[in-house]
Parts: C-alpha cells; structure tokens; sequence
C-alpha cells in the first residue's frame, strides 16, 4: 500500500485493488484565509491525473478545508463512488448531491466493509455537537496486509476502536489547531500568548493520547496547520514561535515524536509513504518529490518560503476581497426572520447560553454598522438599543451580508474559522453561543437543542413513560428512543426496512422492534398503524 500526501489532510491511498482520494482540498477556504501548508498547487501531472482518476472518493466531513466544494464541482467524475460515513443525518449525501455526484456506498458506522476484493475500509464516525451537527469521521483502509488509519481532525471519544481492525502501519493525525481561539479575543497581549501555549500544550497532549493508544509503527502530522498570506492575517502564522497563534507546523510534532521514541513521517505535498512487506514486520519508505535540503528549508526558512507563496496568491486574494458579496438587502429582517424561529425550537440551549449576543456588522464603502443583538433568554432578534450583553462579535458587514445571502447553516464552518473578526466575552466560554451559529437549520438546531436537553435537563422517566405513541409514515412508535431518550417525532424516521433514530443514528428492525445498531440493547416498540 502507498499514501501520497496531496496537503492538509488530503491523500491518495493507492493499493493494488483500487485507489481512495480523500479530503482533497486545493481552493483557499474561510474566506480566503486559509491555504494549504505546504502549498500543493505545484504538483505533478501524474500524480495530478491519479487524483482525478481515483477509484473512490472519502470526504471526511463538511468543513471547507476538507470538503473543498469548488474544486469537487469540477475536477472528479459525477459517477465516483464516495465512501459516506454513517452519519445520523443525510446533510453530507445531499450537499454532495447538489454539487451532480450520484453514486454513494453506504457505511456502517466502525464496521469493515469490502468495497473491492482485497480492499476493506471501515469509517468511525464522532456526531457530538462539538464537531457541529455535520459530524466529523475518520477511516481505516484494510489491504495488501497493511493497515492505515485516516484520523485527520476527527476527535474520537473510544481510543481504542481506531486500533480494533488490527496493528497500524500509518496513522495520519492532526497535532496542530484549526480554532480561532484565541487569537481573535480582545485580551492584554500577555494573556493572549499565555492562552495560545496553554492551547497548543493541550492540542500536542491530545494528539500524543492518540499516537499512544493507537500505537502506529508511524505517525504522519497530517490536517493542518493552515498557512494565512493575506497580509491582514499573515501574523497568524507561527514562524519565529513567539507569536500569539495557535498553528505550530509539523517539525515541532515530528520533534515531540522523536522525543517519546515514536517514528514520524515527515510529509509534503507529493511524499509517498509506502508501506512494504517482505519482511517479518512492515516498515515504511518515504520518498519526497524535491531534494531533502529542499523540504527542510520550508521549515527552516519558513518565512522566505511564505512569503514567495504570498506573492503569487495576492493577485488572487485581491480580486476575492473584491467580489465579497454586499447585497442591498434588509439585513436585520434577514436575520429575524431566519432565526427567531430557530430560537423558538431551542429554549435549552437558549437557557444554557443564559445573556444577550451582539453582532455588530462592522462599517464598509457600501454599508453603515449594524448592531444585532441575539436576545438568547427571550429568543428575540432585534437592533441593539444599548442593552448589556455577554458576548459580542465585530465581524466585516460584507461578510455577514455573504453568509446571510447563502443561509449558510454552519457559520464555524464558513465565517468564524476564517480569523476575519473580533470577539469578547464577560467570563468563561460558552459552548452554547458557538452551537447555536453552528445550527442554523431547523435540522440542525433540533440535534443542538436535543444536546442541550441531554446534558442539563435530561426527561423525566415517569413523564416519558406517560407519554403517548407517535405515528410515523405507516407505523406508530414509542415517543422515545430507547438509546437516549431522543423525541422521535423530531428525529425519528423510516429508511428502508430500517427505523432509524437520526440524533445519533441508531437503527430498528421496523417490523420487530429490535435494535439493530448495538447487540443486547433495548427494541422499540413499533407496530403498523
């Protein structure tokens, strides 16, 4: 088997029963903040026309250095089989419908499934709010007796079922940030770089719990860190180590590797990693498309290296600063309209949250500041008239305007990882503020609030029990889910010969109740209406 990093956590897995892509990512995301680290828009044309003629597509989850939208739109062939992680919901299938794809392969969520002969792959799917209702996956290849765990970002809470298919050759593993804290909180300058080590103490301690429980015969830093050339952002970059930023690269983690007695396989875009077998144990051989003074010197001399990157993007970063929508739309009406409604749905999430949020849509040519205020403990969206706040957001009008024109339902994903705002707080973080701009569907703030119920104010087993059944479609089920207590008449629906509970995807037999997502579980009672 051979991996050939295509950058981020993007990489073509070629084995000799077929070829999986995953996650490739090639446009500048967030707004333009983001780009590949090291850059990939050099490759080579073979290894360019691998890409585009894989066997099969693995996109890991929906955020846009993963799931780069524009470059699927036109590079890939619509019939590629995509590998679809066992998401409770169907936001992944349907995204990826409406850009022409038509062939998906279902998966079961950490099952091993032959996909060609000799080729197995399994998906591990995490579903909490804290990766966004979207859900983030990992997946593991199985093939020419070699196994290679695909982590990327996806925090798994079971150390222990990435391991579970066999010993791993390869683990791809992300070690760097991909947050915007704290770099955009207004915070004394001494306590912002104070909270940046502490953050990325936290980020290398979490990855090195993975590289121990999975126990690789190599590591390979994978996912990140983005790089930022636009020269508004470029000190984000993590060059000299002072800097208050987040994203140290991988020769760092490589360094930490080598400290614990750990094998690291350092990467490019370009590097294959292949694993051989003609001994008694697997090793692996890494070959760089430069020289290896070459690939050190990106590290070395990282400044040089970004800012040669730099001057070739800025034409680019202009003319997309340019075309930033600025729509001459009733903004605040947009926004009461949209999501009053969605506060409706959640009063947990809107208790947990507990104060008022500002939005301030910050000044441009075209527009003057607007002021929203998110009003969470009257589920209200109106003007600020100057009452407190907890929480406030300074963020481009022109931005705002985009993302309210699109309806975009996950603004983690499309505005807030870009960097491009300030924030401030009056104490502690708040988790529900950030789960309620990542919900912005009536599907996905229904998971949100359903979260918020099974965390602080779980159902009353008495009042569950005095409830009465629901009909769904052709059949009439108990209110609850017998896994944890989800409304079904909120996520509950019929797939198939299957009744699924869509919170957090377990399935029925629809005909005898029995679970069949986990064995010796409790059944649901269904029966035809």
């Amino acid at each position: 088997m051979k991996v050939t990093s295509i950058g981020h956590a993007g990489m073509l897995i070629e084995t000799t029963a077929g070829s999986i892509l995953c996650d490739p990512w090639f446009e500048p995301a967030f707004f333009g903040s983001w780009f590949p680290f090291p850059r990939n828009d050099q490759l080579s044309a073979e290894l360019t026309e691998k890409i585009e003629h894989a066997d099969f597509l693995y996109v890991s989850h929906l955020h846009g250095d993963h799931h780069d939208e524009a470059w699927l739109r036109s590079h890939l062939r619509r019939d590629i089989p995509i590998l679809l992680p066992d998401y409770p919901t169907r936001e992944q299938r349907r995204t990826l419908s409406e850009l022409g794809f038509t062939n998906f392969v279902r998966t079961t969520d950490t099952e091993e499934l032959e996909i060609a002969p000799g080729l197995k792959v399994a998906i591990h799917i995490e579903s909490s709010i804290t990766d966004g209702p979207g859900g983030d996956s990992a997946l593991v290849v199985i093939a020419d007796d070699a196994i290679v765990v695909d982590q990327n970002d996806c925090r798994t809470t079971d150390l222990g079922q990435l391991r579970a298919h066999g010993p791993v050759d390869l683990h791809w593993l992300q070690y760097s940030g991909a947050i915007w804290y704290p770099m955009v909180y207004e915070m004394d300058d001494e306590a912002k770089a104070d909270a940046c080590r502490a953050k990325v103490k936290a980020q290398f301690a979490r990855a090195m719990r993975y590289v121990e429980h999975i126990d690789a015969g190599a590591v390979a830093p994978s996912a990140g860190p983005p790089c930022f050339l636009d020269p508004e952002l470029f000190g984000l970059n993590m060059i000299d180590g002072d800097e208050a930023s987040i994203f140290p690269d991988q020769s760092a983690f490589l360094t930490m590797l080598a400290e614990a007695g750990r094998t690291g396989a350092s990467n490019i875009p370009g590097t294959t990693i292949e694993i051989l077998t003609d001994g008694e144990a697997n090793r692996i051989e890494i070959t760089h498309p430069i020289p290896d003074d070459e690939v050190d010197a990106i590290f070395t001399d990282k400044r040089a290296y970004l800012e040669r990157y730099q001057a070739d993007w800025l034409p680019w970063l202009d003319d997309m600063k340019a075309n930033w929508t600025a729509p001459t739309t009733d903004l605040l009406g947009s926004l009461t309209s949209w999501w009053e409604p969605l506060l409706e749905i959640a009063p947990t999430l809107r208790q947990q949250v507990g104060g008022n949020v500002l939005l301030r849509a910050m000044a441009d040519d075209d527009h003057e500041q607007l002021d929203v205020l998110i009003d969470f403990p009257e589920g209200d969206v109106r003007e600020h008239a100057g009452e407190p706040f907890s929480f406030r957001f300074d963020i481009d009008r022109r931005l705002v305007e985009t993302v309210a024109a699109q309806r975009a339902v996950d603004w983690s994903n499309s505005l807030l990882l870009s960097c491009r705002f300030v924030a401030w707080r009056d104490g502690d973080f708040n988790e529900y503020v950030y789960n309620f701009f990542k919900s912005l569907s009536r599907e996905r703030m229904r998971r949100a609030e359903a979260e918020a119920v099974r965390k602080v104010a779980p159902p009353d087993a008495d009042a569950m029990a005095a409830e009465d059944d629901i009909q769904i479609g052709d059949y009439v089920v108990q209110r609850r889910c017998p896994h944890r207590n989800a409304d079904l008449a909120a996520f509950g629906e019929i797939d198939g010969c299957e009744f699924v509970c869509t919170l957090h995807g377990w399935r029925f037999d629809i005909e005898t109740g029995a679970c069949l997502t986990a064995e010796n579980e409790p059944g649901l009672q269904i029966r035809r209406a």
